[in-house]
């Protein structure tokens, strides 16, 4: 089968990888129908992480099951299914609490285990997740990054009638405005450096779109409050600048929550700090997309929503390529040349 495979550092290959076969009674294999880039991919194949040499890249997908085990219940040849690409370990401290996002041997396809950027994919069935007729597989590719997001929203007292921030408008970012408004944010602030982007977020739902190299944010979000802020703040976007900054956005006893994944060290100025001590902020931290029972209600909710119109990713998939079209495209991601959002593959092309 036709699949993308990372060898190295910035060394991801287009090439024919072996398909995958039923081994276990409880395995299900999935003609991959649309993959997602993630970020996470992204600053793995620029810094490496986690990873086989020659492993099968990839872990956002959707597509039509083709073969399943014996012990597979529930499942069949033609089921249009999504995946949740996360394995736990079942046994340490924390899965044995029922926290699996913070299993101490967590990893998810693509590094120890074959991905999805790939014309077949198999996984264990308690991983596969049917979908309903009205979500098509581009949009249900989006269910593990929507997972994500909604994973840190359950972690959070947001109430119906709060404004919401969310800085940084990439795949997370977009997904976060939506949850805001399904968590009954009444306003949604969208803050970029990139307009393409917080146009996109308004077309999402965002009802301020804010550019940050205008103005600081938090300037500009007090301008619309009434100088007290909002009630919550996501960060989204994984960077050193914006995870300092995000301090300042919330009202006294608000809230910040971390989604993004900075790659670097974070500098934080006295007067973001102190933004923490002083407005007696609740800080929160948000890990991957599971949850008990797994993969979680995290899954189940996102393609509820999909399904209700609530959550659309539509307007946020700005390319469809060829999975032979993968390696030119990492390239361009980390050189950032062209103007991407959230690029899906289709492995069946070619």
């Amino acid at each position: 089968m036709r699949s993308l495979n990372l060898y190295g550092e910035q060394d991801i290959r287009f090439e024919e990888s072996r398909d995958p076969v039923i081994e276990s009674g409880d395995d299900v294999i999935i003609k991959v129908k649309s993959v997602g880039i993630c970020g996470s991919d992204i600053s793995r194949y620029k810094k490496l992480g986690p990873y086989v040499e020659g492993m099968t890249f990839g872990h956002e997908f959707s597509g039509e099951v083709t073969a399943v085990g014996d012990n597979a219940i529930g499942f069949k040849k033609g089921d249009c299914v999504t995946g949740c690409p996360a394995f736990y370990c079942g046994k340490c401290e924390s899965c044995q609490k029922g926290e699996l996002a913070r299993c101490e041997n967590l990893h998810v396809i693509g590094a120890w285990r074959p991905g999805s950027y790939a014309e077949y994919v198999k996984l264990p069935a308690e991983n596969v997740i049917h979908l309903p007729d009205n979500v098509d597989y581009d949009t249900a590719a989006m269910v593990e990054p929507s997972s994500v997001v909604a994973h840190g929203f359950y972690k959070t007292s947001i109430q119906p009638g709060a404004e919401v921030a969310i800085m940084g408008c990439g795949s997370i970012g977009l997904l976060a405005v939506q949850w805001a408004k399904i968590f009954g944010a009444k306003k949604v602030y969208a803050i970029d450096i990139d307009n393409t982007k917080l146009e996109v977020a308004g077309e999402v739902g965002a009802d301020v779109l804010i550019n940050s190299m205008e103005k600081p944010p938090h300037e500009q979000i007090a301008e619309h409050t009434d100088g007290k802020g909002v009630d919550l703040a996501v960060e989204s976007a994984g960077s050193p600048i914006t995870s300092a900054q995000v301090f300042a956005l919330p009202k006294k006893g608000g809230e910040v929550v971390f989604m993004g994944i900075p790659y670097a060290d974070i500098n934080i100025e006295r007067f973001y700090f102190e933004r923490i001590v002083r407005n007696e902020l609740r800080v929160l931290g948000s890990w991957n997309a599971i949850s008990s029972p797994f993969p979680g209600k995290e899954w189940t909710s996102s393609v509820h929503y999909m399904s209700t119109g609530q959550i659309n990713v539509q307007p946020m998939i700005s390319h469809r390529l060829k999975l032979e079209e993968g390696p030119e495209t990492f390239d361009n991601l980390i050189n950032r040349k062209g103007n991407y959002v959230k690029v899906l593959f289709h492995p069946e092309e070619g």
